[in-house]
């Protein structure tokens, strides 16, 4: 049906360097988004639609037609749906792609599965109208774009079969985390949370805080995903939750995640307050709050993503005694986020996205307890 996989790498590789514009072909099964969409990216000036397609099996055909740099891919269609679409593009003629998703109870699982099968970035559908769609996706559509558009997609394998694995919770008293495992991730962050968080093991006396630069509503979804393939509890944090052992907590989008310690003990703190490096939830106001009160029990770990954010929080973790773990280029999505890290002195070992739980677990063995 496709022709090679090295064939196409290099005719899209030729059309790519010929085109200051990048091109993007736009799928999705409403006339009224594929519109929307094409007159965001045609009015940016920075990007450009090559083609639209309604449907999984025009967009198949568009892709291998039209060699699009980027592609917007909505899930919900008809003949091929979108996740079966991705799985075929990244197999046979990868480029980055972006999903463009409502929110849908189970819709958001299948945005999750999408970002595990190779898509990088995520921007949540409005549906309240032409003129407030178009002001609040454009700014997001063209950021999410631009993220990935730097995104090297051949770094990191799609993750074809989850580590869905019947996992029975031991049934133990909650006990307050003795240490903690700071996590950030942007752009590739789905999976590379996805090979994170399920190898990493209970019995530690640590606490898991992650923040993924996610939409709102959406973080309920991944955390429901990691929970069915991992050994700890993982679920979205909730304000005023106690930071107990054995348990990941994923910040829910659209709000910045603290630890405090008080006379109820540890807690976790949800705020709005304003974006840090233009996102909300952020990683430096979490890492900060962990140096702060874990000092030496805490490692922090910047994961693949756009930007900087995570590289003063990791700095902040590793002055308070505590490990700074930077992933390492060869394995991240982007890696200006790690790079970031590196740079900032926080980062005391640079590391491939499969040599980090090992690490990490091998570190709590040592740690001392807060």
């Amino acid at each position: 049906m496709f022709a090679s996989t090295g064939s196409k790498l290099n005719r899209w590789r030729t059309v790519n360097s010929s085109s200051s514009i990048p091109g993007v072909l736009v799928v999705d099964d409403s006339l009224f988004f594929r519109r929307l969409i094409s007159q965001i990216i045609n009015g940016s000036g920075q990007f450009r639609v090559v083609g639209t397609a309604a449907n999984g099996m025009e967009a198949l055909a568009k892709v291998h037609e039209l060699q699009p740099d980027l592609v917007t891919m909505d899930l919900e269609m008809p003949l091929v749906d979108g996740i079966s679409t991705i799985g075929y593009i990244m197999s046979e003629s990868p480029r980055p792609i972006v999903v463009v998703s409502s929110y849908a109870g189970a819709g958001s699982a299948l945005t999750i599965r999408a970002l595990e099968l190779g898509a990088v970035e995520l921007v949540e559908k409005e549906d309240d109208g032409v003129r407030q769609d178009a002001v609040r996706i454009g700014p997001r559509l063209i950021n999410a774009l631009r993220a990935a558009r730097a995104a090297d997609i051949y770094r990191v394998p799609m993750l074809a079969r989850p580590r869905h694995r019947s996992i029975e919770k031991q049934d133990r008293s909650p006990n307050e985390a003795g240490a903690c495992v700071a996590v950030a991730a942007s752009t590739g962050g789905p999976r590379a949370l996805a090979e994170l968080i399920p190898q990493l093991i209970t019995g530690q006396g640590a606490a898991v805080l992650v923040v993924q630069h996610m939409p709102p509503r959406f973080t309920r979804s991944l955390a429901e995903r990691l929970a069915a393939q991992s050994q700890l509890l993982v679920v979205e944090a909730e304000h005023g939750s106690p930071v107990n052992a054995d348990t990941a907590y994923i910040a829910p989008g659209d709000f910045h995640m603290r630890v405090t310690n008080g006379d109820g003990g540890l807690r976790l703190v949800l705020d709005k307050e304003p974006q840090v490096w233009g996102v909300r939830p952020a990683a430096d106001p979490l890492f900060h709050s962990v140096a702060g009160i874990f000092n030496g029990s805490a490692i922090g770990v910047v994961l693949t993503g756009l930007g900087r954010d995570g590289a003063l929080g990791l700095r902040a973790i590793h002055d308070a005694g505590g490990i700074g773990i930077a992933q390492d280029r060869e394995s991240s999505t982007i890696f200006g986020m790690p790079n970031a890290a590196a740079q900032s002195g926080g980062a005391d070992e640079v590391l491939s996205l499969t040599a980090i739980a090992p690490r990490v677990t091998e570190l709590l063995t040592r740690l001392p307890r807060r």
